[in-house]
């Protein structure tokens, strides 16, 4: 699920939740070619981790169900057959090469390319000609020649010239209907009152209006079109940019609370100076009108420093337990308590869940390897000064944090060294790393027995 439509769908939600409306999850999947089911249970899955819920739509129901296209196929073709009936729509034979052909003809002769209505005007035995040599066809919506105008309520009024419109298909030529067709019939049929969605199908708008024109819709939805979520390059967000769907930023250990939040800042904001905002305080404050007609940066290292934000504020049993599919992915069998007991001494360093694996990984088993950095601290200390440290680690009494320390200090200070020269090869000996969490602490939970054990065996 692409981040910018988790940001229309977080639009979407938090404008019916603060105005206590009906929030709708519908999915438009006509286009076999793109979705699959697996496709579909990601999103489920990405919004329900996020927090968005929904009053109708997919596992919730509704008087509106069903709530997949694929599903109300046959709606589709009978709102087809009423627009054929009041001669809104027509039967298009044209081949995929024959409109290509006329496309490069028009673009040539420097036109605005876009189909020429050549099948609207066909004649009833041109018409049995194809019907008779079983030309497939398409269904094509006719459209007016004349001005359209959209009320939107992020861009003001946005007009579309006369002629500028061209006949566009609603039904395919395998009558599977076209996203414009479904969509407006579902707006029709559900009782939308309000649309938001991205500003690139700012100019689907106006051939939806006049489909739901043609079938008589007694009111238009307001529709809201969001800017653009672009990358560094000012391009539009996309995997050349890294990181873009939903569930790879879950993947890499971010909070929900913290995507939300920063997705709700791109394109909108509350005032000039607040960041951080809670769900209800987000809920209380949205509406339309502080979102930005201009394109949203993605701030990637913004959205981290928020994230790490909002690990250092969760609860402790919070994240502990946030933590545990991660260390179960990385195969690290954890004792809870002492998870719970060692949150406190990572979660200020911390900007991504996974960290805590190889900043905890020590605690939860004895197979340690030292890495290159900390391979080359133990052999520039050398085995004399490892077996010192051992001698005044066993000598410590009691093993809390601050017996442990002046032991670790006294060792230092007898070779003569600083705390962070003394510290690190005892450091590099126990969790196999030049980096973890502050040592006394983690030698305290980590126990004398498994602590010395380590150190003597560091001395070769």
């Amino acid at each position: 699920m692409h981040v910018g439509n988790a940001r229309t769908g977080l639009f979407s939600w938090l404008f019916a939740r603060h105005h206590g409306g009906t929030f709708i999850l519908r999915v438009e999947d006509t286009d076999a070619s793109r979705v699959t089911d697996e496709a579909i249970d990601i999103l489920i899955d990405s919004l329900r981790w996020l927090g968005i819920d929904w009053d109708e739509g997919p596992e919730v129901g509704g008087p509106h169900a069903p709530y997949r296209q694929t599903e109300r196929l046959d709606i589709y073709r009978e709102k087809a057959d009423a627009l054929i009936a009041g001669g809104h729509a027509y039967h298009c034979f044209c081949t995929k090469e024959e409109l290509e052909e006329r496309r490069a003809a028009a673009m040539a002769r420097h036109e605005a390319p876009g189909y020429d209505g050549r099948c609207r005007t066909l004649t009833d035995a041109e018409r049995r000609a194809f019907e008779d040599e079983e030309r497939p066809a398409a269904l094509r919506f006719h459209m007016e020649d004349k001005e359209y105008t959209v009320h939107d309520l992020v861009r003001g009024d946005v007009h579309f010239a006369a002629g500028s419109l061209r006949d566009f298909v609603i039904l395919r030529s395998d009558g599977s209907p076209t996203y414009l067709l479904a969509a407006a019939v579902d707006d029709l049929l559900m009782e939308m009152t309000h649309v938001i969605r991205g500003e690139d199908l700012l100019p689907s708008t106006p051939r939806q209006l006049a489909i739901l024109d043609a079938l008589g819709a007694p009111a238009h939805p307001t529709y809201a079109h969001l800017p653009l979520i672009v990358g560094a390059d000012h391009k539009p967000l996309s995997k050349r940019h890294g990181s873009v769907a939903v569930e790879a930023f879950r993947e890499q250990g971010y909070l929900p609370e913290a995507l939300v939040n920063y997705l709700a800042l791109l394109g909108w904001s509350k005032d000039e100076s607040t960041t951080f905002l809670s769900r209800d305080e987000l809920i209380e404050a949205f509406d339309l009108d502080r979102v930005s007609h201009n394109p949203a940066a993605f701030d990637t290292e913004k959205l981290e420093w928020m994230n790490g934000h909002y690990i250092k504020e969760l609860q402790v049993d919070d994240l502990a337990a946030r933590l545990l599919p991660f260390f179960s992915e990385a195969g690290v069998a954890v004792e809870p308590d002492v998870l719970s007991e060692a949150v406190p001494l990572i979660n200020e360093r911390m900007k991504f869940l996974p960290e805590a694996v190889e900043l905890l990984r020590f605690l939860f088993t004895d197979d340690i390897r030292p890495n290159e950095k900390a391979a080359k601290l133990l052999a520039k200390a050398g085995p004399d000064y490892v077996r010192a440290a051992a001698t005044a680690l066993e000598a410590a009494d009691p093993w809390t944090a601050e017996g442990i320390m002046a032991a670790l200090d006294g060792c230092a200070e007898a070779a003569g060294l600083n705390r962070t020269k003394g510290w690190q090869p005892v450091r590099a000996a126990v969790t196999g790393s030049n980096i973890s969490p502050p040592l006394p602490e983690s030698l305290q939970l980590l126990g004398r027995e498994r602590t010395l054990a380590r150190v003597r065996s560091a001395t070769g």
